[in-house]
């Protein structure tokens, strides 16, 4: 086979770079005149008198030779004179051998190489003065060919090691330009075996040569040998890798060959060097075809480790640091730029592959979304997703996109890989930063809150690792963000802006204008987003080095503005803006320059001050306002950071008016007119009853009441300020914490507010408070938020005191709250539509309403009234015995009563109150510490009277877990993606002291805990497991206390769900965490095994595994069991890879026991209800996730357990698995089908080339599946309710899509091989596919919408399974066993449907297909057997599928 090839351009550029060496090129007139003067060669031999008579005249020196007539009539010429001649054939010998001769001479030789030099006659001027070389022209000769070759061949390795000579010219490399673009090769395979020899012999760079030149010497039909040759040399010296790969690229592979190739390719691309690296990606990327394409990038991604690519520390230090002068550090540059460039490269030919070719971009995707594991992901996949997103293709970003936002929101791509992207690869990503741009913007706009957190990280990296342009860009943009409005939006920009101020304030400096520019969209943000506002801008204005000093004025302006508005919200503004410029302003200096005692030059202190008092005095016709000035002074004061003069000035005035304002001495009677009458309640200090001191609580309340009572009317009396209850809580906590960093946190000045009284009205009122007018209702519920909130501030002043009366005290004023919450909750249920009074001032109080009343009544009703309608549709839909339909609705409906019910009896519930009422520091949670307290009272001779002792009890142990929980949930807690168009209420209100710890600190404080929640968590066990052993094991035997039942189950789950809500913690996949992680894990384990030696994380993961374990047998619900279970499961998880089939065979075998457990309440009634349910799939998800096989699970719940309910009692449930009764089944229901449909996905697709045994083993595991399917579907003919029916169309649908695209392949190849196999599973699919067309001809006769939504679909799939069975049949040469009968319409009774047609005399039935394969191998071949066709035919109305409506 000829192929055209054309003229070489190789030896073109070589010998002209040749001539400009030796300078005989100077135009045609110079080489007519240059040749004169040239000797020509005198050798009167057969060759030279040869060539001149063809036109060729030979020249000496470094003159090129001469050629009188046209390249191919010289060749004519030379052919027919060695044709004609007398000693023909010898002369060729003779001639070869002359060749040999005058090619003794090196010049001579390198005159052959190079072009010839045409001889001009005046009137030719304007020919063509190129010629090619007389090697050239001789190897254009067909019978010189051969020979012409051999001496090229042996002569090279003369020339091997010379290099470039003087003249400039590589011999080797123009001797095999003579070889290139031959118009025919004589001997292909004589001529690739001695290519193939020089490599084996020749030096490096000449092997790189010859391998380079190989597409362009050879033949096609050559192309496969040459390729194998190359691929077992690329196995052996990786050095020629380069040539190696450019060489396999340009030739002409089979697809088959290609494979191999690229297969040997990629198993020594580990060992490649860093350089040699891009052109290895790029051939393997170049030579994928669509079918590999999936598989070929999974691999190369595995393999690619650009991890290894990082400098060493030393030199990214140098990198980093400016350039100093040195030999040392300009040694270190080269290998920067060498590292980083090969990167560069690698990426570009990544993306010049995602660019052009579909496929692998769309391969590269599903390589990156097939990962599942966190420790799998890389920094090629994150390197990746950014190439793809800079691409233009929309689908390539769209895409990229969203892989990114689907393992943000799963923990799979988190900071830490983050970070080593940025950190080893920062100056390769510098091109790709409009992408990371645009990918931060989008993840901060989402509405998912879970991936948001991540285009903060994006942000901070890209300010931190590129240059100003970029910084500039990425500031522009969080600004942009924050004056977008959105909450979530906002919230994340301003955090990263206060980040990047405190980490960098000097560049952030240059960008002050750019924030500057927020203070005109402050409409938009809610409190706590102006506080970190102002943080930051006061951070760059007034900072210790003020580089953003400039844009001082403009804040001053904007916070005295807003501090003399009469509006609160913009006095609110003002509020929080000066205390945090006074934050900045009034900061201790570490250089005190001019002080006095303080380290603020004077005019600093003197403007501080002066700021302090304009904001008290425009506060103080404001109660909300001075309460609001108290807290965020109170947060200033907290952080410790004051300078000591402004903390004296502070705590010396807050100390005065407080005692002014809010206390007063006890005497015996207490005067005044109130609502109700005063008494002293609540005084822990008994023997101080009479000159002791008291907070006047119920005459300020009942002022209050009056002044808010006559605002209206009266105009308020001048320059007298208004004391408010409203401000007592956060005025105490404010002194509190200006007496700890005065006195080192000694309170002795103030202990006595902790058992002092207040004055209150006797809390008997409460029982007959049904019988008061509104106002005292009102009055009352205002004075038990008002006495709780002091309680709470009270607590968090005195909690970590460490004088055992001090805690007694404590303790007794938690006892005080949850009594007084009881309270509280009885007046709330008969004070409708009361609002408390505000506790949390940083929050809009306009946002806050008082929770609606309950409207149970009214939903039961329209309940019922639905729930007839549903039965008497049902009933006359129904053509048949319809009980167990009937069944099915009445337990929908009771599912609901218990919830209902709970609701009744429970009234008012206090967590719709949470925001009225003060937060709890996390330090009072240590209070979880106190064991039993006593102390001795004394008489007045100092005798013992009376030993009084206090402990946690259950109500106040529930009270502090729940704080603990939410204040976990908050702040370790993944984000959760808000509800779609539910109303949002503010999340972080109540948080506000905890906003300002960082995630770290919080967790340091669960460590400090964990023993303590331990000890809480054995006490429970013991309680339970004490119980069960008085009573026999019965949980609901009489005499129980129900209440202490009740509260020790609350806190047992508590517990448990403290310690998920820990170890949940994101944060642990942080390697900087990982030693918090390992401490967290020692004080479980260690509860098991004390004086255990430093252990791996795998042991104490499995120790604390086993101490978990020890609760099973105690926990009292299974919302509990839940989540233990899932404590577990996640505490495997931080294990890795290592032990995961064991604990997943522990979780699950854990799981099946609680699942295999009767619940019931301590009432004695068994649990219920759609709380009940969703914990019971959950539950059930887990079981089915973590066994082993889960095909055989869902066999043994629908084989064994589904039967023994049927056969059971109404009320009864499965003996196997007590928690499946009828209530319950379809909670069981759809768990099964879709963890079934789930795993079918996970069965590996049938590939041609896998072994018979892989194949039967793939068709075992899809014959499990489908017999799973079929008994799932077969059981609607029992449960025939309308979400059994829904869950059956969806799953179904999906289940046969899966089969669709994953088992057909797999019946297609396994046809011959397992005829009897792939039959019966047919057969089987068959059934459970006829039982989804009766259930789509009985939702279209039912007219329900909500059950024809799905129909469509599934007819479709139905109809596509039809005909892959006859392409399965055909491609096998069975096709005679495929044929097409009619069936009619039935429903789920197996009754036939008649249409309106069919009423009128023209039934019409719908075609479809039997594919009864009994195909034997008859005379050799393989046909249908005759007899099994005929029995098909005849129960065709019993087995057809209808695909066709």
């Amino acid at each position: 086979m000829m192929r055209k090839k054309k003229r070489p351009s190789v030896d073109q550029t070589d010998s002209s770079a040749a001539l400009d060496g030796s300078k005989p090129k100077k135009g045609r007139t110079g080489g007519q005149r240059h040749s004169k003067s040239v000797q020509v060669v005198p050798d009167e031999s057969v060759f030279v008198q040869l060539l001149r008579e063809a036109g060729v005249t030979l020249k000496q020196d470094r003159a090129s030779n001469e050629i009188a007539v046209d390249q191919v009539v010289f060749q004519k010429r030379l052919q027919q004179s060695l044709k004609k001649h007398p000693r023909y054939p010898g002369i060729i010998q003779e001639f070869i051998t002359g060749l040999e001769s005058h090619i003794e001479d090196p010049q001579h030789f390198r005159n052959g190489l190079l072009p010839c030099v045409p001889r001009l006659n005046d009137e030719d001027s304007n020919s063509v003065s190129y010629q090619e070389s007389l090697m050239r022209l001789l190897l254009g000769i067909e019978m010189l060919q051969t020979p012409v070759i051999n001496i090229l061949f042996e002569k090279l390795p003369e020339f091997m090691f010379d290099g470039v000579g003087e003249d400039g010219l590589n011999v080797p490399r123009i001797i095999m330009n003579q070889l290139k673009w031959l118009d025919r090769v004589m001997d292909s395979t004589d001529l690739a075996s001695k290519l193939m020899q020089l490599v084996s012999v020749a030096s490096l760079e000449v092997q790189r040569d010859v391998i380079t030149s190989i597409p362009e010497v050879l033949e096609d039909s050559q192309h496969g040998d040459i390729a194998r040759e190359l691929n077992s040399l690329l196995k052996e010296n990786t050095q020629l890798t380069v040539p190696i790969l450019d060489a396999l690229s340009s030739l002409n592979l089979s697809p088959t060959l290609l494979a191999e190739v690229r297969g040997a390719v990629m198993t020594t691309l580990s060992a490649v060097q860093l350089e040699d690296l891009p052109v290895v990606v790029k051939f393997i990327l170049h030579s994928i075809s669509a079918p590999d394409a999936i598989e070929v990038v999974t691999e190369l991604r595995k393999k690619l480790e650009l991890e290894l690519c990082l400098l060493p520390p030393v030199l990214q230090s140098s990198q980093s640091r400016p350039r100093i002068k040195g030999a040392a550090s300009a040694s270190n540059l080269p290998a920067v730029s060498s590292s980083q460039d090969s990167v560069s490269l690698v990426l570009d030919a990544i993306k010049s592959a995602v660019r052009f070719q579909k496929m692998i971009s769309e391969a590269w995707l599903k390589a990156v979304e097939n990962v599942e594991e966190i420790e799998d992901h890389k920094v090629i996949d994150l390197l990746v997703l950014f190439i793809l997103h800079s691409t233009n293709a929309n689908h390539s970003r769209r895409g990229a996109e969203r892989v990114l936002k689907v393992k943000v929101r799963g923990a799979l791509i988190q900071e830490a890989l983050l970070q080593k992207t940025f950190r080893g690869h920062g100056q390769v990503m510098r091109g790709y930063f409009p992408s990371i741009l645009a990918l931060a913007q989008s993840l901060v706009r989402s509405t998912d809150s879970c991936v948001v957190p991540f285009g903060g990280h994006l942000y901070k990296q890209a300010f931190t690792t590129f240059d100003s342009y970029c910084q500039q860009e990425v500031v522009a943009s969080l600004v942009t963000h924050v004056c977008s409005g959105l909450a979530a939006e906002v919230d994340v920009a301003l955090e990263l802006l206060c980040e990047l101020v405190a980490q960098r304030p000097k560049e952030m400096a240059l960008y002050a204008v750019f924030i500057k520019g927020i203070l005109d969209y402050m409409d938009n943000l809610s409190p706590q987003q102006i506080r970190r506002l102002f943080q930051l801008l006061s951070g760059v204005a007034f900072g210790a080095e003020q580089q953003g000093a400039h844009i001082q004025d403009d804040m001053h302006i904007v916070i005295r503005k807003q501090l003399s508005s009469t509006v609160l919200k913009y006095k609110r503004i003002g509020i929080i803006g000066a205390v945090m410029v006074v934050g900045s302003m009034g900061a201790r200096r570490n250089n005190p320059e001019n002080t006095q005692g303080g380290t603020l030059p004077k005019e600093t202190q003197r403007q501080v001050i002066n700021l302090l008092e304009l904001v008290r005095s425009c506060s103080e016709g404001s109660p909300e306002a001075a309460a609001l000035y108290y807290d965020e002074l109170a947060k200033l004061v907290l952080t410790g950071k004051l300078d000591p003069l402004i903390q004296a000035w502070i705590g010396k005035s807050v100390l005065e008016d407080f005692q002014e304002d809010f206390v007063v001495d006890l005497g015996p009677d207490i005067s005044g007119a109130f609502p109700l009458p005063a008494s002293v309640m609540y005084n822990l200090d008994e023997d101080e009853s009479q000159g002791g001191i008291a907070v006047n609580l119920l005459p300020l309340v009942a002022q209050d009441l009056s002044h808010r009572a006559d605002k209206r009317s009266q105009v308020n009396d001048g320059g007298k300020r208004q004391v408010s209850p409203l401000c007592l809580a956060s005025f105490f906590r404010l002194l509190r914490l200006c007496e700890e960093v005065q006195h080192q946190g000694d309170l002795e000045e103030i202990d006595a507010l902790l058992g002092c009284p207040l004055i209150l009205t006797d809390m008997d009122v409460v029982d007959k408070l049904e019988s008061l007018s509104k106002t005292e209702r009102d009055f009352v519920c205002s004075l038990l938020f008002y006495t709780i909130n002091w309680f709470r501030e009270v607590v968090n002043a005195f909690c970590q005191l460490k004088d055992p009366e001090m805690k007694m005290k404590v303790v007794t004023r938690l006892q005080n709250i949850t009594y007084l919450q009881s309270l509280l909750e009885k007046s709330l249920a008969v004070t409708p539509g009361f609002m408390p009074p505000l506790a949390n001032f940083d929050c809009d109080g306009t946002e806050l309403t008082a929770p609606a009343p309950s409207s149970a009544p009214a939903k039961k009703a329209k309940k019922d009234s639905a729930g007839k309608k549903r039965k008497a549709r049902a009933s006359k839909n129904s053509s048949a015995d319809s009980s167990q339909l009937e069944e099915a609705i009445e337990a929908e409906e009771t599912q609901q009563e218990p919830a209902e019910k709970e609701k009744e009896r429970a009234g008012i519930s206090l967590s719709a109150y949470r925001p009225f009422f003060r937060e709890l520091d996390i330090e009072v949670l240590g209070v979880l510490e106190c064991g039993l307290l006593s102390r001795t009272l004394l008489d007045t001779e100092l005798h013992s009277r009376v030993r009084e002792e206090v402990q946690l009890g259950p109500a106040e142990l529930v009270f502090l877990l729940e704080d603990l929980w939410r204040k976990l949930d908050f702040s370790l807690a993944p984000a959760k993606k808000a509800p779609f168009l539910k109303a949002k209420a503010d999340r972080t209100v109540g948080f506000s002291h905890l906003q300002q710890r960082s995630v770290r600190e919080v967790a340091n404080h669960c460590l400090q805990l964990l023993p303590t929640l331990s000890t809480h968590l054995e006490n429970c066990h013991n309680h339970f497991q004490t119980v069960l052993s008085e009573n026999q094991g019965v949980v609901d035997a009489l005499g129980v206390d129900l209440r202490e039942h009740q509260l020790m189950s609350s806190a047992y789950q508590l517990l448990l769900q403290v310690l998920l809500c820990m170890f949940s913690w994101s944060g642990f996949g942080q390697q900087e965490h990982r030693a918090l992680l390992k401490s967290m894990l020692g004080v479980l384990a260690s509860r098991l095994k004390e004086g255990e030696a430093e252990l791996s994380m795998e042991q104490l993961v499995r120790h604390s595994c086993e101490y978990l374990l020890n609760f099973r047998g105690s926990v009292p619900s299974l919302s509990t069991a839940l989540c233990l279970t899932q404590l577990l499961t996640v505490l495997a998880r931080c294990a890795g890879g290592a032990c995961q089939s064991a604990f997943r065979e522990q979780t699950a075998s854990l799981a099946r026991g609680f699942l295999c457990q009767e619940w019931v309440s301590a009432g004695g009634e068994k649990d219920r209800g759609n709380k009940h349910n969703d914990t019971l799939h959950s539950l059930l998800c887990i079981y089915l996730t973590h066994v082993d096989d889960v095909l055989k699970a869902v066999e043994e719940i629908a084989g064994e357990g589904i039967p023994e309910l049927v056969s059971a009692a109404k009320d009864a449930s499965s003996r196997t698995w007590p928690t499946l009764n009828r209530q319950t089944f379809l909670v069981f229901y759809r768990t099964m089908m879709a963890e079934l449909e789930k795993a079918v996905r996970k069965i590996p697709p049938g590939k041609q080339r896998d072994s018979t045994e892989v194949q039967s083993e793939k068709l075992l595991t899809w014959n499990l599946a489908v017999r799973d399917f079929h008994i799932l579907i077969n059981l609607v003919k029992v449960f025939d309710s309308r979400p059994v029916l829904t869950v059956c169309l969806k799953f179904g649908r999906l289940f046969l899509e899966s089969f669709l695209k994953l088992g057909m392949p797999l019946l297609d190849f396994s046809f011959k091989k397992h005829k009897e196999d792939v039959q019966s599973l047919l057969k089987t699919f068959q059934l459970s596919t006829r039982q989804l067309h009766h259930m789509c001809g009985h939702s279209k006769i039912r007219q329900d919408t909500g059950l024809t939504n799905h129909v469509p679909a599934l007819k479709k799939s139905l109809e596509q399974f039809v005909y892959r069975v006859k392409a399965m049949l055909t491609l096998n040469h069975c096709q005679e066993a495929f044929w097409l009968g009619n069936l009619k319409n039935r429903d789920l009774k197996g009754e036939e449907i008649l249409s309106q047609r069919s009423t009128q005399g023209s039934e019409e039935e719908d075609e479809d297909e039997e594919e009864e394969q009994q195909p034997q191998e008859q005379s050799g071949d393989e046909e249908s057997d005759s007899d099994s066709r005929k029995n098909g035919l005849n129960k065709e109305e019993e087995e057809e599928e209808v695909t066709d409506d």
